[in-house]
């Protein structure tokens, strides 16, 4: 099977046996996407992690299949039904729908009305009508009238075999086939609000009286739908046109126009009505809700991946606000490495001078270079209040989005570094080290609490926790790691490391001072050479012994560095400080069977700018003056914002008033656009202008087109779509045919054209 599907998965991800084969097998050795990607160019063909990630997800849906497969082979071979034919059949299921429908007449089931028909002694009645050749069906039924088993007149006999023949239907593959895909390709979805919840579902209004094509049906809204059928707000239905489904069975199974045939056909609606269309609209249901789940969890990764290699400020000297009104703002003292030196509380509303005071002291006591303050509840207050003291101007102050501390200030990992601080003191502290470096203290969070997706809380949650746990190493093992400073956390995202060897790296750390080298590593407990293979090239130690182990080079390759610096007669410190040698060497001379050109290439690369930062560099943002709640806010106002969220209908923009407006897909660009993603990120600084602000449901609406007119607002957008339905409703009329005009008509007109502009 592995070759099979070796091939199968080069043939849908468009790449060469010989890469999916050299990918399967590192994957299998436990080797992790990020090393794959770049310490293994030559085996995968330089293949990149999404590629790797392809191959591992289509490789384990295939295994998944094989297992699936197998168990199914066993359980009809023990039944003493598995024929070659349906081996056959089953060993060429290419679908999990596939495979289950070609099991399901042989799947145990609970007592169904067929079954107990079965029991009556009405099976031979249900095969001669189904056969529907031409005999009296009715005095055929007559013999199997029987009072003992419960069959006491003909409809009761015609009945029972009706329900024999509509399991028959129900469980046979090409028909389940048939109406899989009449459901996916025109079932449609249909919601209304359940009596009395209009006021409770307000937020799910746009639902009480919807319908939409399951095929066309975006993610957000079939989330939306479900949850809020979930909450038994709305009902929601889905299926295709009735008489068009039943039609279509009736041509597969009706083969007479006699009373067997007529026997067939009531057959064929009991069984639609009551098995195949419910059967049908959970198995759809489930498809449409996994690709909903896949379309928000990629729209969750995506943000994600932006969030976490947001800007860095850097080691920085950081004061740390955590706003509020009536417990006051928590304010927290750090140093360059994170480290909490000082915590206290100030209350500008009611102690203003005393809180001026406290600022002033602290910034100079601590030599403060930026101040951080969260963007919840009073954040904005607290900024006016900050910049209107008379601060030196090259302390920056920078608003940090808050979404999720106050999950890290309860969490475990927060009482284990803070065990004698409370929550308010753990949550400043979170909001100053976020200012200076993101990536670090995001993997302390849960990534669902960090609230940058689309209903993450809907979608299948193991599925979800891979897709970060993914992303999540990726973006650590893309920025690497400061080996004696990182927490456990962070370590623990580490390519081939985890909770276990992090924790163990930590220990050592403590007991015996900073690592000096990366073969220090080995001494680590429960860290082998496979471990360190994965890890080494992924950790950094800054002012090392040996100058590579400051660089993303791995140490496989040292030796290769070393001969090069050999060569050119200099060493190797020389050479990545020198771009005229690095300029020398020629790349070929270093090509071996395990090493080749892509890997030589990065090496050189990685001279040049030895651990060098992918992320951008760290840039100011202020909000505008004087606007600071959604009361403050008017159609036409020009403001400048964040963009904190992308979703598939719109980005999120935090304008500095506690509530993030929305533009919509159809308000971000001039052009036509798929994606929000296709010309914003996270973190990204836009100009916006308001559209529309409704108080009473929070909700503001922005667009980043230049024109305000350009931008409708909802009710007039719906009206308009309103009227497009009216016209596409309308019967077409007849074409009239053109009126052939007297020529004396058209020389009068040329004659006025002539006069009015001349010859």
């Amino acid at each position: 099977m592995q070759e099979a599907h070796i091939q199968k998965i080069s043939q849908e991800l468009g790449i060469t046996l010989h890469q999916v084969n050299a990918t399967v097998a590192l994957l299998d050795a436990e080797a992790t996407i990020p090393f794959i990607a770049r310490y293994r160019k030559e085996a995968t063909g330089s293949l990149d992690e999404v590629q790797i990630g392809d191959v591992r997800d289509r490789l384990e849906q295939l295994r998944e299949l094989d297992k699936r497969r197998e168990a199914i082979l066993k359980s009809i071979d023990e039944q003493g039904k598995l024929s070659p034919e349906l081996k056959t059949k089953i060993d060429g299921a290419e679908t999990m729908s596939i495979l289950e429908d070609l099991y399901l007449p042989y799947k145990p089931k609970r007592r169904t009305r067929a079954t107990i028909a079965k029991e009556k002694g009405l099976e031979p009645l249900c095969d001669s009508i189904f056969e529907q050749g031409e005999f009296d069906i009715f005095e055929f039924a007559k013999q199997f009238i029987d009072a003992e088993k419960g069959v006491n007149t003909i409809e009761e006999a015609l009945a029972g075999a009706r329900d024999i023949i509509a399991e028959k239907i129900n469980e046979d593959a090409v028909a389940r086939a048939s109406m899989r895909t009449l459901f996916e390709q025109k079932g449609v979805f249909a919601s209304k609000v359940i009596a009395g919840k209009e006021e409770e579902g307000a937020k799910y209004k746009d639902y009480f009286e919807w319908s939409e094509p399951v095929e066309k049906a975006p993610s957000h809204r079939i989330l939306a739908m479900r949850r809020a059928e979930k909450e038994e707000i709305i009902s929601l239905d889905l299926a295709p046109n009735e008489d068009e489904a039943v039609e279509k069975l009736e041509n597969q199974f009706v083969k007479a126009k006699n009373e067997a045939g007529e026997q067939v056909r009531l057959a064929v609606k009991d069984c639609y009505k009551r098995l195949l269309k419910s059967s049908m609209e959970t198995e759809v249901r489930l498809s449409s809700k996994k690709r909903a789940d896949e379309e928000a969890i990629k729209v969750f990764s995506e943000n994600l991946r932006q969030l976490l290699l947001a800007s860095p400020l850097g080691q920085k000297n950081v004061l740390a606000i955590d706003p509020g009104i009536r417990t006051g703002c928590k304010i927290v003292c750090l140093d360059a490495q994170g480290k909490l030196l000082e915590n206290t509380v100030i209350y500008p509303d009611r102690k203003k001078t005393e809180a001026t005071e406290t600022i002033n002291n602290l910034c100079k006591q601590y030599q403060i270079e930026a101040i951080a303050i969260g963007n919840g509840t009073a954040g904005r207050e607290t900024e006016t209040f900050i910049r209107s003291i008379n601060l030196p101007k090259e302390i920056m102050v920078v608003m940090v989005n808050e979404s999720g501390a106050s999950i890290y200030s309860a969490s475990e990992v927060a009482r284990d570094e803070f065990p004698d601080q409370d929550l308010t003191v753990r949550g400043a502290v979170s909001i100053g080290r976020r200012l200076m470096d993101p990536l670090a203290e995001l993997v302390k969070i849960d990534p669902k609490s960090i609230g940058v997706g689309q209903y993450q809380h809907d979608v299948d949650q193991s599925q979800l926790k891979k897709e970060l746990d993914t992303v999540v190493e990726s973006s650590v093992n893309a920025v690497g790691v400061e080996l004696n400073t990182a927490s456990k956390q962070l370590l623990t995202y580490v390519s081939g490391l985890g909770p276990t060897l992090a924790q163990n790296i930590v220990e050592y750390r403590n007991k015996n001072g900073a690592f000096k080298t990366r073969d220090e590593l080995k001494k680590v407990t429960r860290l082998g050479e496979k471990a360190f293979e994965q890890c080494a090239g992924f950790l950094r130690i800054r002012g090392a012994e040996n100058p590579l182990d400051t660089s993303a080079v791995h140490p496989e390759s040292y030796a290769i560095v070393a001969k090069m610096a050999k060569d050119l007669n200099c060493t190797v410190q020389d050479l990545m400080q020198k771009d005229e040698l690095r300029k020398q060497i020629k790349l070929q001379d270093y090509v071996t069977e395990k090493v080749g050109l892509p890997t030589l290439h990065d090496i050189v690369q990685e001279l040049a700018k030895p651990g060098r930062d992918p992320r951008e560099k760290f840039e100011t943002f202020e909000f505008a003056e004087g606007i600071n709640s959604i009361n403050d806010l008017t159609a036409g106002m020009k403001l400048n914002g964040l963009v904190t969220n992308l979703t598939n209908f719109g980005a999120f923009v935090d304008i500095g008033v506690h509530q993030d407006g929305l533009v919509h897909i159809s308000q971000i660009s001039h052009k036509r656009i798929s994606s929000p993603s296709e010309v914003l990120k996270l973190g990204q600084k836009v100009e916006v202008t308001v559209v529309e602000v409704d108080v009473a449901r929070k909700r503001i609406n922005l667009t980043m087109k230049d024109d305000l007119e350009k931008a409708k607002p909802a009710e007039r957008r719906e009206r308009e779509q309103a009227d497009n339905k009216k016209v596409l409703n309308q019967k077409p009329q007849t074409k009239a045919e053109p009126k052939e005009e007297p020529l004396e008509d058209w020389q009068s007109k040329l004659s006025a054209l002539k006069n009015k502009f001349g010859k």
